[in-house]
């Protein structure tokens, strides 16, 4: 198990830097850092944009401001904005906004689409699975923008007037100055009020494509013979399908996860601007992208790339738990 975490460790480290190497090109071929000076009025001298060039290494060769770039981000200096604050003190405080959305969004909706999956899997052809077919169904078609509305609309004002006080948020991560004089228990209150709809947003959307997946899986391993094996011995159906069934069901899940935490971050984008969340979402378009800021661009990729390639990791040394023929293979 150590010889394969480690060959594991070492191939995400290879794929780590293959990412940064292709986020780094696109975005130099994308973003120019002199684009904002070039509609002044009146125009700067051309002296002034040579001197610009060589102060930002741009008269540099590709691989040499990749390189500067990347020995940088290994000591954790991931450059300056362009209006001379360092990306990373604003990027980590932006990810921690962001990622207790999105951890908290993954497990609430990985735990639905084992249930609803396994549900509809055992009950194939009931009323229980046609219905929860029809609303996972519903949940994939909506538009993540239009569901996160829908939420914020009816559902934080319905629960609102049952409590008969704000309950539910629904601008902002914290209401603001809130810890100039709330205790911090009162802080991680208001914090879970403002959190409860854009997790949902996220949460529901992504359970709903994950469901269909652990149901075919599901389907798969009650149709085996190792299945109707464990039941000829006299396991009864339940535990057949918990001890042995569930187990080998959830490789398929661990990969579907894995693979749509790119789509996780990206949902996130949208979700924030609706909620109106100062997270890596609005930090991407309010202050990379809107200021042509090719650092904070640079910054939020290699920051989504390295959890997509942590979480694949972890994805490969749950399927040697899972199933130990994988490791041994």
């Amino acid at each position: 198990m150590l010889y394969f975490t480690i060959r594991r460790l070492v191939g995400s480290v290879f794929v780590l830097l293959a990412s940064s190497f292709l986020v780094f090109a696109l975005c130099a071929a994308s973003f120019d850092p002199l684009a904002r000076y070039y509609t002044l009025q009146p125009r700067p001298p051309e002296t002034f944009f040579a001197n610009l060039r060589e102060e930002l290494g741009l008269n540099d060769n590709f691989f040499v401001r990749y390189w500067n770039w990347l020995t940088g981000v290994v000591t954790g200096d991931f450059g300056q904005t362009i209006n001379g604050t360092p990306v990373a003190d604003q990027l980590f405080g932006r990810m921690l906004v962001t990622g207790r959305m999105i951890v908290l969004a993954m497990v609430i909706a990985i735990l639905l689409a084992v249930v609803v999956g396994v549900i509809g899997a055992v009950r194939q052809y009931k009323a229980s699975d046609y219905v929860l077919t029809f609303v996972v169904y519903l949940l994939i078609a909506l538009p993540t923008f239009w569901f996160a509305a829908l939420l914020k609309e009816f559902v934080a004002g319905g629960v609102n007037d049952l409590f008969g006080q704000q309950v539910l948020y629904t601008i902002g991560e914290q209401t603001p100055g809130l810890e100039l004089y709330a205790t911090s228990s009162e802080i991680w209150l208001d914090r879970l009020g403002h959190l409860v709809l854009p997790t949902l947003s996220l949460a529901l959307l992504a359970f709903a494509s994950w469901s269909r997946f652990q149901r075919a899986a599901m389907l798969d391993v009650l149709g085996s013979d190792y299945m109707r094996l464990a039941r000829a011995k006299g396991l009864t159906h339940r535990r057949a399908v918990l001890k042995h069934g569930l187990r080998n069901a959830l490789i398929p899940l661990t990969t579907v996860v894995a693979l749509y935490v790119g789509t996780l971050f990206g949902g996130a984008i949208i979700t924030e601007q609706v909620f109106v969340w100062n997270g890596m979402g609005r930090y991407l378009l309010e202050d990379g992208i809107s200021n042509n800021d090719i650092n904070v661009v640079l910054g939020w990729l290699l920051v989504s790339a390295f959890f997509v390639v942590l979480l694949n990791l972890v994805a490969d040394i749950l399927y040697a738990v899972l199933d130990p023929r994988i490791r041994l293979g």
